[in-house]
């Protein structure tokens, strides 16, 4: 089953931050000065990816008239709502399938997220048969490690609240709580058939999106979980580091976005230069370039899945359109909406679809997602690595 970590959180959202193109992982995702800069594009759906298990696809997002969401705002606002509800009620009319809005709080933590931070315990939760909830994955050297949390431990309840049955990002939501570090959480734990009560106090974590190692037929092995700050450079840094001719292994299955720019970085690590994505904003085309300079000839595989989104599904047009890496797994989730924020009266944030991205070969990603240059299930990575060896990088 798919998991979910505590900085994921559940709602399609998106975040501009000056002059920087991003897309946000599933999580919260600057401020009014920020208008007019240049868009974003955020994921959607929840990161247990419960939408594309049930097989369905987004429709495109309709723009939305952002002038005409600030004077409902403000109409609603006269009438006693909140800006935010006001928000909600348009954007819901409106029929825009990515648009969102958020609180002050929740802007504040999605910038947080972004810059690879988040509030809480450190472990991940999933699904694990009967509706029940286990441990997926303990931080090292957060509070669920230091009070001898293990993979594996069945949640039975969050602060009294029984687990069981809820979605995984409710209980994401239950463990991360006001977002405040220092604040207690008693977690209800069963291991075998020992159960107790453990209160661990939230903490301010630092996310690690990007896992390398070596194979032992000596391909190198980049996991991407999300691109936050930092994450393209930590990709780029990787690939100029391995040994000539050693082929690459990308796994991008279940990452959710992040920001574009970092993607583009990466993008840089395969490419000399050229076109990453292109994009409209209200009718206006615009594009996103990868830097010169990256290692053109060097093997490489990009796995995807229906998990693979936003940023992530960029990432994977331009190295597919451009002939420079294999695909393998399956369609990608199809998130390819730009936002723009709108600022509202009482300081919430709503987001808008303002255009579209599509890919160096001009095709649509928004609804329709990446189809693999070689499908593949459950065997996934096993194939992968067979499609690099006979690229050359692999013994």
């Amino acid at each position: 089953m798919s998991a979910d970590t505590e900085h994921l959180c559940t709602r399609p959202r998106g975040l501009l931050r000056g002059a920087v193109l991003t897309l946000v992982f599933a999580g919260v995702l600057a401020t009014a000065a920020a208008t007019g800069s240049l868009p974003r594009q955020d994921a959607a759906g929840e990161p247990s990816g419960a939408s594309t298990r049930a097989g369905q696809r987004p429709p495109a997002g309709a723009p939305v008239d952002s002038a005409a969401l600030n004077r409902a705002a403000a109409a609603a606002m006269a009438d006693g709502k909140s800006g935010k509800q006001a928000a909600e009620e348009f954007v819901s009319r409106s029929g825009d399938r990515w648009g969102a809005v958020y609180d002050k709080k929740e802007y504040a933590e999605f910038e947080q997220a972004l810059d690879g931070t988040y509030t809480g315990v450190g472990l991940s939760a999933g699904r694990a048969g009967e509706n029940r909830v286990r441990v997926t994955r303990v931080q090292a050297g957060g509070p669920a490690e230091r009070a001898g949390l293990r993979t594996g431990d069945r949640l039975v309840s969050v602060d009294g609240r029984p687990v069981d049955g809820l979605s995984v990002s409710e209980v994401v939501a239950l463990l991360r709580g006001d977002g405040v570090a220092g604040t207690a959480v008693a977690l209800r734990v069963e291991r075998g058939r020992t159960a107790w009560t453990q209160t661990l106090r939230r903490a301010r974590l630092a996310t690690d999106p990007v896992t390398v190692r070596r194979l032992d037929d000596g391909t190198l092995f980049i996991r991407v979980a999300a691109f936050t700050k930092g994450a393209g450079t930590r990709v780029r840094d990787a690939v100029r580091a391995a040994p000539a001719g050693a082929g690459v292994l990308l796994d991008l299955r279940g990452n959710a976005g992040g920001l574009v720019a970092e993607a583009a970085v990466a993008a840089s690590a395969f490419l000399d230069g050229g076109l990453v994505a292109t994009y409209d904003v209200e009718g206006e085309q615009r594009a996103v370039y990868a830097e010169g300079g990256g290692d053109t000839g060097r093997p490489l595989v990009a796995l995807i899945d229906g998990g693979t989104m936003s940023a992530a599904e960029l990432l994977t047009g331009a190295l597919q359109d451009r002939g420079r890496a294999v695909t393998v797994g399956s369609r990608t989730f199809g998130k390819g909406a730009v936002q723009m924020p709108s600022a509202l009266p009482d300081g919430s944030v709503a987001e808008l679809t303002v255009g579209h991205y599509r890919t160096p070969a001009g095709h649509a990603v928004d609804g329709r997602g990446i189809t693999p240059d070689l499908a593949a299930g459950e065997r996934a990575e096993e194939r992968a690595k067979t499609v690099l060896s006979g690229l050359g990088g692999g013994s």
